[in-house]
């Protein structure tokens, strides 16, 4: 078979058929593994020699009654998907077709005749959690053992640690942490429902719900006591809100996992942060400034003192930007000083200060001790009070620079927020260097997306600069193997700046509105946060949608 599929040379297919006879392994591992061929390239070439089809199976819709002619079991095991059933025969999806007895047994679990279809691993692996739910075979395990299911006066007495068969409520919880892991989802969040518990992934800042077995609601009670268990909760407390945390190795990654639970109607709702400690560390060239921002930023970033602040929403980058200004000045010669709630990126040579406000160890009370330190660099996580933000002045007329963030929804925004927490505006006039407003926006997988020609009509309705048409093309997510169907992959910034300087500095004293500050910097050059979504939109780097997704009408602002 593997000298009619045309692939390989006689010594090569002496070579394979070794290996395969000594590790045991399928034959398609093996060619993948010596490197002679893609895993699709050889099925497909094995596929036609042995006269049979070969299916991808990524768009592939599979009839429930065809699923339920294999037990869950019968698929994981053996790393098979039932893709069709005709005049008595089930046609079963496989990557390995020489797998000893691998006929007979599935002949056995589904009562009828057998002919294969041969498919990428990779596909049936996706297709059987597609089908079958994320951790369907430990699930079935947990049901055939009735004892894993603890009675609600016993789930508060005992630790789940205690159950022999509390190995498969751990195996379930860790596939549900490697499956968004690997769909590199930022937050899960397990939340009850009437009938069913429902888990969904927060990937480059949207939610989707995973699919899961239908009988996980069943299990909720122990799922949600393990999570506990792991970190270090009360499994006894359902009435309160708790914190936790849990601290991971996957693939010899360091992950933190922040964990929150909240009593909803239908039992405790659970949400999962995962930090990826090293991973999130980036340089400014990253973060999608264009080129004459990044000299802006660089300029600002490098000032011996001053305030320079970041701006925008929840979960827009804000973190990311501030650590990527750290990494960019990191060295030697300066002391560098941080204080944050959560520490979310480990940084070499930097003193990272966590918050821990249980024994009084705020922000403020923080930075208040930090200015003993002899910092030259100051990172303060968030400006959330007037106290903090009174040191933080303070700290950056008296020689230190500081970072910081602060949530308005634009540049001009953060200055009058300061004024309103109670800080002088001279103060502030005095201090301010910078104003950063900022966005994230989803990446286009380049594999799939498709050119688009927008209606004329609807560009003008949205303020886009039709005259920008010709600088490149505008494109549409479609969705493929590559960005797991989304049609994205990865998110990038959009940003606005406002350098504040003599010209803007008057206003702010004078306590002028955001809007007065704001058209000042727009006379003076400034690209708006729209503008700037414009630009990436023309290179093909995200859409339309995406930059209306996350900037407001009010930011549509015309060109200056």
């Amino acid at each position: 078979m593997l000298d009619r599929s045309g692939l390989f040379t006689p010594e090569q297919v002496e070579d394979l058929l070794q290996r395969q006879h000594a590790s045991g392994r399928s034959i398609a591992d093996v060619v993948v593994e010596r490197g002679y061929a893609r895993e699709d390239q050889f099925l497909e070439g094995l596929a036609q020699a042995m006269g049979i089809p070969f299916v991808r199976l990524a768009d592939k819709v599979i009839e429930s009654a065809v699923l339920e002619r294999l037990s869950t079991k019968v698929v994981f095991q053996y790393n098979v998907i039932p893709v069709a059933a005709e005049n008595g025969t089930l046609r079963v999806a496989t990557h390995d077709p020489f797998m000893p007895g691998l006929i007979d047994a599935l002949r056995m679990a589904s009562g009828a005749r057998v002919r294969l279809a041969l498919s990428p691993s990779a596909d049936i692996a996706k297709a059987s959690t597609k089908f079958y739910g994320v951790g369907a075979d430990t699930l079935e395990r947990m049901i055939q053992d009735d004892r894993i299911e603890l009675a609600p006066e016993d789930d508060a007495k005992k630790d789940l640690s205690d159950v022999d068969q509390e190995a498969s409520v751990v195996k379930f919880v860790n596939q549900i942490i490697w499956e968004a892991y690997q769909d590199r989802a930022t937050d899960i969040h397990l939340e009850p429902m009437e009938t069913s518990l429902r888990i969904r992934y927060r990937i480059d800042g949207v939610l989707h719900q995973t699919p899961v077995p239908a009988h996980l609601k069943r299990f909720q009670a122990s799922i949600i006591s393990r999570i506990k268990v792991m970190s270090n909760m009360d499994i006894a407390e359902k009435r309160l809100p708790q914190d936790g945390r849990i601290s991971l190795k996957i693939r010899g990654e360091d992950i933190d996992v922040r964990v929150s639970t909240m009593p909803t109607v239908y039992g405790e709702s659970v949400s999962l942060r995962l930090l990826m400690r090293h991973s999130g560390l980036t340089g400014l060239d990253k973060l999608g400034l264009d080129k004459n921002d990044e000299t802006k930023l660089k300029k600002l970033i490098t000032k011996p003192h001053g305030i320079l602040l970041v701006t925008g929403p929840t979960g827009s980058g804000k973190s990311t930007s501030l650590y990527a200004w750290l990494h960019t000045i990191n060295s030697i010669d300066k002391r560098i000083i941080t204080i944050e709630e959560p520490i979310e990126y480990e940084m070499a040579g930097i003193n990272q200060i966590q918050v821990r406000s249980e024994i009084g160890l705020s922000f403020a009370t923080g930075l208040r001790h930090i200015l003993r330190q002899d910092p030259d660099v100051i990172m303060v996580g968030e400006i959330r009070d007037r106290e903090t933000a009174e040191i933080a002045i303070r700290a950056a007329l008296t020689g230190h620079l500081v970072f910081s963030t602060l949530h308005t929804n634009d540049a001009a925004g953060a200055v009058t927020r300061l004024v309103d927490m109670g800080i002088e505006p001279f103060l502030v006039a005095s201090s301010v260097e910078g104003l950063i407003a900022q966005r994230l926006v989803r990446r286009l997988c380049t594999h799939c997306r498709r050119p688009v020609t927008p209606d004329r009509e609807f560009l003008d309705s949205i303020g886009f600069p039709l005259g920008r048409l010709e600088e490149g093309s505008i494109y549409e997510a479609v969705g493929c193997d590559e960005c797991r169907n989304t049609g994205f992959t990865g998110r990038t910034g959009i940003y606005e700046i406002i350098v504040v300087n003599e010209r803007i500095r008057p206003l702010v004293v004078a306590r002028a509105s955001s809007t007065e500050i704001r058209n000042l910097a727009l006379k003076q050059g400034l690209k708006p946060l729209r503008h700037d979504g414009w630009t990436k939109v023309v290179q093909g780097i995200t859409t339309i949608e995406e930059v209306l997704r996350v900037s407001e009408d009010n930011e549509d602002l015309a060109e200056t």
